[in-house]
């Protein structure tokens, strides 16, 4: 009993050795991990506590119009952000931060709820465009409020008064939705990003790319020094295609009534003028538009966000008359088609009226252009049929999407038995085509395939993609996507036949003589030609069935270019509820106008003050003294008045003095 005694204690000694051991060895490895492993991982943490990194936020690039003349500009701004890894609570500060910022302790709530998710290191934007006084109240309370940020950044500064809104777009906040979207994979909640017209379509080289600024701070979140700083790089700015006094001259003429212009040049494609009525202000935008302002403007029934120049598909009514004489002409139908219109005509078993109730009496291709007669193009119609009509549309662009470079551009319909088999499952009744042979029925399209359309026509048959950015202000692999970003039928080229093309452009100038549906649109001295339409928002036995017979009024649209041929601009308006096409005559006739008259005034000023650059450098052996040029005496030009090239100066002159020998 004594021996068993005796060994017990040894064997608890030995267990007890060999815990102590293995709690060494654990030590040990501890240690070795920390101090050797992870230290450089330790290491990193540890900066991290002590340097925060300050975001430098890069202003977005300037827009310009085509003579580089400012559009929409930035203006420097501060925002306060909420830093939420300063081990700080400042969830008891937040009703004295919510009054010291003007705000509510339920709208930083929601702030807070909207950017759960984001990482704990990403700063939150609490208000942006804070006041000097809410500035000066951060400022005041850093030691008490660490966790208050303020950021300097560049908002947008638009045009007032909604100036070419419509086509230059505004920028918001990203949303939730447009982060799970792949094309949106490098934003992060709270970035600005585009979100209608130019500002979307351009918006990965408008937006730049942010800096930081590496701040150091103690442990308190308190700032106590700076080490680098990655310099933000500003977005590019862009020259847009749009001419101010040409768009100054469209929003004029536009004004308040709702509708949409567009002018072009047909030899390029580049827009010159986008308005769409009625508007909004984008400057809006540039914070944060509140909850009841963007409420009233998505449930308003006008819809002032939606750009009408390329979102409003409707019937166009008797513009639609010169893609129905083109296809005429160019299936050998028209050229000698003679029509006798009393007013109306029975047609499929159907009697279908003028809008001439009287009649038109003979009719041929020329008068029934600029006479606009319904009977001639019901009978054109009926001739065709709708095959014939959707193919001639279609080479001419009805029914497809542009491929202008603005986002949400729509493809109006250019009905066919294809199309109507295809949408509704039921045959096409040949019936049906007269409607479309004026603009009416299913045809839909939108201002800028029109004014396409019909420049394509006007220029013999050559199409160019509407585009609102210059090509050559984009990079090379930038410029190739941008076609596929925007599908459309793009540039081409139709064959038309030169007698047909002077057929529609001669009678198209007789609808501004007085023998023609809108002589009040008559420019003198201008060869201006177009086309009037009117067309039905609802038939007339839908407007009498709700009580609306003398309530509903027409669509009044009108596309008119000059010269009659080869044009160098075209217009195209939708007056809504205009209910005449010449009262949108007289609105184009004001654009044009307009362009015309600045054209005239430039070319009258590079005739008669066109300067030449002399070499009068080799002039002067002695600099200072006064020599004599073309007849007067001129000194060695300074500053601006001359350019240095070569080692020489060349002094700028007008002509007659350029023209005259030195002696």
């Amino acid at each position: 009993m004594h021996n068993r005694e005796e060994k017990l204690p040894g064997i608890k000694l030995t267990v007890i050795q060999y815990v102590i051991v293995g709690i060494l060895l654990i030590l040990i490895f501890g240690l070795w991990r920390l101090q050797v492993v992870g230290a450089e991982n330790y290491h990193a943490l540890a900066e991290a506590n002590r340097i925060r990194k300050v975001p430098i936020l890069a202003p977005r690039g300037k827009l310009f119009d085509r003579e580089g003349r400012l559009v929409v500009d930035n203006y420097p701004s501060v925002s306060c952000f909420l830093v939420r890894e300063q081990g700080h609570d400042y969830m008891a500060d937040l009703p004295i931060i919510a009054r010291g910022l003007n705000m509510t302790v339920d709208q930083i709530d929601a702030i807070l709820k909207k950017y759960r998710t984001a990482p704990k290191y990403q700063p939150l934007p609490l208000k942006q465009d804070i006041t000097p006084d809410e500035e000066e109240f951060i400022e005041a309370h850093r030691d008490e409020f660490p966790e208050l940020e303020t950021v300097e950044e560049q908002r947008r500064l638009y045009p007032k008064d909604g100036f070419a809104a419509h086509l230059i777009g505004y920028v918001g906040e990203v949303s939730e939705d447009m982060l799970n979207n792949p094309q949106y994979a490098y934003y992060e909640p709270g970035d600005v990003v585009g979100k209608s017209g130019v500002e979307q379509s351009y918006d990965s080289l408008l937006r730049g790319q942010d800096g930081s600024q590496d701040v150091i701070v103690d442990s308190h979140g308190r700032e106590v020094g700076k080490l680098g700083t990655e310099h933000a790089v500003p977005g590019k700015s862009l020259k847009l295609t749009i001419d101010i006094d040409v768009q100054r001259a469209a929003e004029n003429a536009l004004g308040d009534r709702n509708g949409a212009i567009i002018a072009m040049d047909p030899h390029t494609g580049e827009v010159l003028a986008m308005v769409s009525r009625p508007t909004f202000d984008p400057n809006d935008f540039a914070v944060r538009i509140g909850r009841e302002e963007w409420n009233k403007l998505i449930t308003d029934p006008e819809h002032p966000l939606l750009n009408k120049a390329i979102q409003a598909q409707l019937a166009p009514g008797s513009t639609f008359k010169i893609i129905m004489s083109f296809a005429g002409l160019e299936e050998g139908v028209a050229q000698d088609m003679k029509v006798h219109c009393s007013g109306g005509v029975s047609l499929f078993g159907t009697y279908q009226k003028c809008w001439v109730h009287s009649g038109h009496g003979e009719v041929d291709i020329h008068k029934a252009i600029y006479q606009s007669c319904d009977v001639f193009f019901y009978t054109l119609a009926a001739r065709l049929g709708i095959e014939k009509i959707a193919k001639w549309a279609h080479a001419v662009g009805i029914g497809e999407k542009t491929g202008i470079d603005l986002p949400n551009e729509v493809s109006g319909v250019m009905p066919s038995a294809e199309w109507k088999m295809k949408y509704f499952h039921q045959r096409w009744y040949p019936g049906e085509v007269t409607s479309v042979g004026i603009g009416q029925g299913a045809v839909t399209a939108t201002p800028v395939q029109m004014a396409r359309a019909l420049s394509g026509i006007a220029s013999g048959g050559v199409m160019k993609r509407p585009h609102v950015v210059f090509p050559d202000e984009l990079p090379e692999d930038y410029r190739k996507a941008m076609y596929d970003s925007f599908p459309g039928s793009g540039d081409k080229a139709i064959q038309i036949d030169p007698d047909s093309w002077e057929t529609i452009t001669d009678a198209m100038a007789l609808v501004l003589s007085p023998a023609g549906t809108d002589p009040s649109a008559h420019l003198e001295g201008i060869d201006f030609a177009g086309k009037t339409g009117s067309a039905q928002t609802m038939s007339n036995a839908l407007a009498a069935r709700l009580g609306h017979a003398h309530s509903v009024k027409d669509n009044a649209w009108f596309v008119g270019f000059t010269p009659r041929r080869n044009p160098d601009i075209v217009v195209c308006i939708l007056f809504e509820a205009g209910e005449h096409g010449k009262l949108a005559g007289r609105l184009a006739a004001r654009v044009i106008e307009a362009y015309v008259n600045k054209q005239r005034r430039l070319e009258n000023n590079l005739i008669a003050k066109a300067p030449q650059k002399v070499d009068v450098g080799a002039l002067w052996d002695n600099p200072t003294a006064p020599k004599i040029f073309g007849g007067k005496q001129v000194v060695k030009p300074q500053g601006d008045q001359a350019e240095m090239w070569g080692g020489h100066f060349y002094l700028t002159v007008p002509p007659v003095v350029a023209s005259a020998k030195a002696p």
